[in-house]
């Protein structure tokens, strides 16, 4: 699988995506935070990219019906990985285009994106 849920505690769920990503990976994504949403509340997302490869080619990216309704549930995403997929991460999770706080870290930078998560949404 490309997507690994690591290990997870309130309010932040972890993610580690590898390979080529498909639309059945991010639904099984998206059903995990779905269950977090209900358990917690509010959740703030950290997702880890190494040996990535892009996205599956095909129909059904556009749907933008999870965002539309789980928004309000989520504070924060961190996404942490190579320079090379800053740009097409950050319009792939609609960064700028969502009420989510989205913030793109290096690899080196896990312990600032973990940091960044943690604090209060007011204070940024």
């Amino acid at each position: 699988m490309g997507i690994e849920q690591l290990r997870s505690s309130k309010p932040i769920l972890c993610f580690k995506v590898t390979g080529t990503l498909t639309r059945g990976e991010v639904a099984w994504l998206q059903s995990k935070a779905v269950a977090a949403i209900r358990s917690w509340g509010k959740v703030r997302t950290l997702v880890i990219v190494e040996d990535f490869k892009g996205w599956e080619k095909g129909p059904g990216w556009d749907d933008i019906g999870f965002s539309n309704e789980h928004d309000r549930n989520i504070e924060k995403m961190a996404i942490v990985g190579p320079e090379e997929w800053r740009d097409l991460a950050c319009a792939f999770v609609g960064k700028g285009f969502r009420s989510v706080a989205v913030e793109y870290f290096v690899s080196s930078e896990l312990e600032r994106a973990k940091d960044w998560l943690s604090q209060d949404s007011e204070l940024q």
